[in-house]
């Protein structure tokens, strides 16, 4: 399967870990695969992908390597988390969403927000990305300030995307191409 940050390693190198993901019910991916055809139709319509895209990665963006905290567990959909300064924008994506999540109460919003990021890139033409559930929802979000601000410098963003959120120079590049997707304002999107 094809993973967007880590691919094969060459060859005669060693191979990488396997990762450990969650085990969910039967149940559970069939309200995932049901969700993700309706995620696809809504995007596609609404022409909404680089929001929704920013939606997944502004919610697992906030993730801490040394103290693992923040990430993708769904507390985009609090009032404290849509106000925090980079996520301008982002309670448009919350609300489009927010009826589509209703018709599957068995999805944590963990899951779900991170599932339209993954429909986002492959309504644009991306590849297909391996989606795997088991994210539980937490009550509280993570402090402000944990995303990187680009007006801050390259340093700045070195430290939030390789100390604090442990990632690659190759993850990086992956992450930025996402900015080329669309521009925000709101007035892309048809409501």
């Amino acid at each position: 399967a094809f993973d967007i940050f880590r691919p094969p390693p060459p060859e005669g190198a060693p191979a990488m870990a396997a990762k450990c993901y969650p085990t969910v019910s039967d149940e559970y991916l069939a309200a995932v695969a049901k969700a993700k055809r309706k995620l696809r139709g809504f995007i596609a319509e609404k022409n909404c992908a680089p929001l929704m895209l920013r939606l997944a990665w502004h919610s697992a963006g906030t993730f801490d390597v040394a103290t693992k905290t923040g990430g993708p567990f769904g507390t985009m959909k609090c009032p404290a988390e849509l106000a925090h300064g980079a996520n301008a924008g982002l309670d448009i994506a919350v609300r489009l969403l927010e009826p589509i999540k209703e018709q599957f109460p068995i999805l944590s919003y963990a899951d779900f927000y991170q599932l339209a990021g993954v429909v986002a890139v492959e309504v644009t033409g991306g590849p297909e990305v391996p989606f795997h559930p088991g994210r539980q929802d937490k009550p509280e979000p993570p402090p402000e300030g944990r995303l990187p601000d680009a007006t801050q410098g390259s340093d700045h963003l070195r430290q939030v995307f390789s100390t604090q959120m442990g990632l690659s120079d190759q993850d990086i590049v992956a992450l930025s191409g996402g900015h080329t997707l669309g521009k925000m304002p709101q007035g892309e999107i048809r409501l």
